[in-house]
């Protein structure tokens, strides 16, 4: 009962997940203006690279990035004041779901176009590379960003400049709802990156603690070698692309194929994981508590509170009077 690590990462996963229950039980108010790209059942993913960066880490998302969010701000409050669109959130309402930043917590921000993360974080590890500060930069990406020039482009200039990245490619599968078959000219993308001057790695577990593990390796490789990393880890998204919806429910997956991996959900197998380490269910429901607690009263600020007034539009924008 005295493994801090594993209760931690147990909290980050366990904020996020219940941060998306909320989303979909509160989303058909229609009172949450921006458009859902949900996390659940990628939360292991987030979590132990997130946690395995560390404060000074900078991380780079894109469209689907609830959960590294959370999992690099511990924010929630922002979180629901942005996808309410108030001046509470991160971008004082301007931005949504898909735009989420708190630089000053190293989640530096996210975009919505495939890939286009990718190139800024191998700028911000350059500039880190130049001052000398230590910092790793993190580019968080979905596979269907394998298939954009820019991918393979800022690799390559990552590797060819021995640039302190970590490239974090979340396997799900699915490029919006094509499978890999059908969009993928190579059978293996960590055989393809291996030619490459970096370092790579790769795992299919759902176990926070064993991704964590991997993600310290990679990072540590970063520190020795002087060279970028990847690393490539399965996940399963559990909803469609953009919504809230069950991906089963659209039929691009089967509810069997869906249930097969949740037997291994990252969130109760950790769970079960604190149960063997001596924690008990009433000392989990406590601490269970207290994040459920947090995040309700997260969302119901969040819905109390004033949207930006109209100038704030021409706030943090570049704009010719004429």
């Amino acid at each position: 009962m005295k493994n801090n690590l594993s209760l931690d990462l147990y909290r980050q996963m366990y904020l996020i997940r219940r941060a998306e229950e909320l989303i979909v039980k509160h989303y058909p108010e229609d009172e949450m203006k921006t458009p859902m790209h949900m996390s659940m059942g990628q939360e292991a993913v987030a979590v132990a690279v997130c946690h395995a960066l560390g404060p000074r880490g900078q991380v780079f998302g894109f469209y689907r990035s609830h959960a590294v969010f959370l999992a690099k701000t511990e924010d929630p409050e922002q979180f629901f004041g942005e996808l309410y669109g108030k001046v509470t959130g991160t971008a004082h309402g301007k931005a949504g779901s898909m735009h989420l930043a708190a630089p000053d917590k190293g989640f530096m921000c996210a975009s919505a176009v495939v890939a286009s993360s990718i190139p800024l974080a191998v700028g911000a590890a350059f500039a880190n590379k130049q001052k000398r500060n230590g910092v790793i930069a993190c580019a968080y990406f979905g596979d269907g960003a394998l298939e954009e020039g820019v991918f393979w482009e800022s690799l390559n200039a990552a590797c060819v400049m021995k640039l302190p990245v970590l490239f974090v490619c979340e396997d799900n599968g699915l490029a919006v709802h094509s499978k890999r078959e059908v969009r993928q000219g190579f059978k293996c993308i960590t055989d393809v990156v291996r030619h490459f001057e970096g370092s790579v790695y790769q795992e299919d577990s759902t176990d926070v603690e064993v991704l964590y593990g991997r993600a310290l390796e990679a990072i540590e490789s970063i520190k020795s070698q002087g060279k970028p990393s990847f690393i490539h880890l399965k996940c399963r998204r559990y909803l469609d692309h953009i919504g809230i919806a069950a991906e089963f429910d659209v039929g691009y997956n089967s509810k069997a194929e869906f249930e097969e991996w949740f037997a291994r959900d990252s969130v109760a197998l950790q769970r079960k994981k604190l149960f063997s380490d001596g924690w008990t269910e009433e000392m989990l429901a406590d601490e269970e508590r207290r994040i459920d607690a947090r995040l309700e009263e997260s969302v119901r600020k969040a819905a109390l509170a004033p949207f930006p007034a109209p100038e704030e539009l021409y706030r943090g924008v570049f704009y010719e009077r004429h």
